[in-house]
């Protein structure tokens, strides 16, 4: 399938994100794919950097014609969220992504496809390979563990790239032309508890949650899909409240940028309760499965018998866990006061994980607003505080204020006009975009941000639209040849 996938238009891209998907590019694990760029960008005979952080730069001298335009940065960032289904046997450290085509669409085979931003890249990589695309003097940055923790981004030192403006290839709709985006901040609580050896005249059952959709904890968060660690948590909690049941282990959801899509525990009851056990969740899981219905149509939950655990968490610390958590805002907190329809302020209970006398929860909180940000920060904190737990706060980032002055954002939309017959949609998004961290050091810098119709980023769903591809890439080529003029 991946010869077919080389052979689709421009084949150009298609081919280098071919290359790109064959390399394994976990964020904070981007040794290879660092490799790869600084072999690409030498190959071409072109000046390649890499910075203390590992962030590549290769840059291009302009073709003829050209030398009086600014100087444009075109940035991507390297590394890929690593989602997969559980019943998929892969792993991203060694392994190449596996694609399909799919009618329109291009996508993986189980796991995330890295779309998200390997097209990005892989622009900018025919750009740069290309004897024959017209364009001003490139300065290709390609920055490190966006998904992670935008470290890359923050390490960019100033005084590196001489560019006046900024393309960041690393919007998903392409229709959609990106002025702004939110900041985040990671908030994270752990407690320990004390185990307890698991009483005699138990039963042990497993709960699974799958199916759900998952998706970008910021693009997607509006749209109330089902989060697993808050489905989990409502029938542990309800279990406890009904039946006494106790907790021995709970692992749900992974990354901090997606939405749980799965969570997995282990639970005891005593033995006399397991029909009414039984009934009690049968009648949950089904008012849960109405309720989601049609936003989560492939949402299962099973409960299968399971060994007896040699240890449970003690009971006080549990009903103290369930409530902090029941509490703990999942999804929208604040819509944007300024444009309409736009998220400004969220949370993502990204990572519960419990077992061996531990208690670890993971949440991303994003916000365009700093001050709505770190009012949501206090409430997440105050809240995991009076469960006694230890609360730390890491990894924050700007965001990216807009500016509905930008000369870059008056080409692109009048090209957009001109060349589709219609108006872009002009939009701040409420993902992490790495514009707002680099304006930092470059405060002159003049950003936007554009790309192809990707879907479902972020999880198992990811697919990238090849009519889409191709409109972006039409649309690439001409902001290229129209770059301003240097200021005389």
């Amino acid at each position: 399938m991946e010869s077919l996938i080389r052979k689709l238009q421009p084949i150009s891209i298609w081919n280098h994100f071919s290359d790109l998907n064959a390399v394994p590019r976990p964020s904070k694990k981007e040794e290879r794919i660092i490799e790869f760029m600084v072999n690409f960008g030498k190959k071409l005979m072109l000046e390649t950097i890499v910075d203390g952080v590992g962030n590549v730069i290769i840059k291009k001298p302009a073709t003829k014609g050209f030398e009086n335009k600014k100087t444009v940065v075109m940035q991507s960032h390297l590394d890929m969220v690593h989602q997969k289904n559980s019943e998929i046997v892969f792993n991203f450290e060694t392994q190449g992504i596996n694609m399909f085509i799919d009618g329109d669409w291009v996508t993986a085979d189980g796991t995330t496809l890295g779309a998200d931003n390997g097209l990005g890249v892989a622009a900018i990589m025919a750009i740069l390979s290309s004897v024959t695309i017209e364009h001003p003097t490139i300065e290709a940055l390609f920055t490190i563990d966006e998904e992670t923790g935008m470290t890359g981004a923050m390490g960019l030192k100033g005084g590196l790239l001489s560019g006046e403006i900024l393309l960041n290839l690393d919007t998903e709709e392409d229709d959609e032309i990106d002025m702004g985006c939110a900041g985040g901040i990671d908030v994270t609580a752990n407690r320990n508890y004390q185990e307890e050896t698991t009483p005699i005249d138990t039963l042990a059952f497993k709960i699974a949650i799958r199916g759900l959709q998952g998706g970008h904890s910021g693009m997607d968060i509006h749209k109330e899909f089902g989060n697993a660690n808050k489905i989990m948590n409502r029938l542990l909690y309800h279990g406890t409240e009904s039946v006494g049941l106790r907790i021995s282990t709970i692992d749900g959801g992974s990354l901090r940028n997606a939405i749980p899509r799965e969570s997995f525990s282990t639970i005891i009851i005593n033995a006399t309760e397991k029909d009414r056990f039984l009934l009690k969740m049968k009648d949950l899981i089904g008012l849960i499965k109405e309720e989601f219905n049609t936003k989560e149509p492939n949402l299962t939950i099973d409960i299968t018998s399971s060994e007896v655990p040699l240890k449970i968490m003690d009971l006080k610390t549990q009903k103290v866990f369930l409530r902090c958590i029941y509490t703990t805002l999942n999804g929208v907190y604040r819509m944007s006061p300024h444009i309409a329809n736009l998220v400004e302020t969220s949370n993502n209970i990204a990572r519960i994980v419990v077992g061996d006398g531990k208690i670890h929860v993971a949440c991303l909180t994003r916000s365009s607003s700093e001050s709505s940000k770190n009012d949501l920060t206090n409430a997440l904190t105050s809240c995991f505080e009076l469960g006694e737990f230890k609360v730390e706060l890491s990894g924050a980032y700007p965001g990216w204020q807009p500016n509905v002055d930008s000369e870059i954002l008056k080409v692109l939309t009048n090209l957009y006009e001109n060349l589709f017959g219609k108006k872009a949609r002009v939009e701040a998004c409420h993902a992490g975009l790495e514009c707002g961290i680099l304006g930092q050091n470059y405060p002159l810098m003049d950003m936007i941000s554009f790309g192809p119709t990707i879907k479902g980023a972020h999880s198992p769903d990811e697919r990238v639209s090849i009519t889409s591809v191709q409109k972006f890439w039409k649309f690439l080529l001409q902001i290229l040849k129209n770059i301003p003029e240097r200021n005389s």
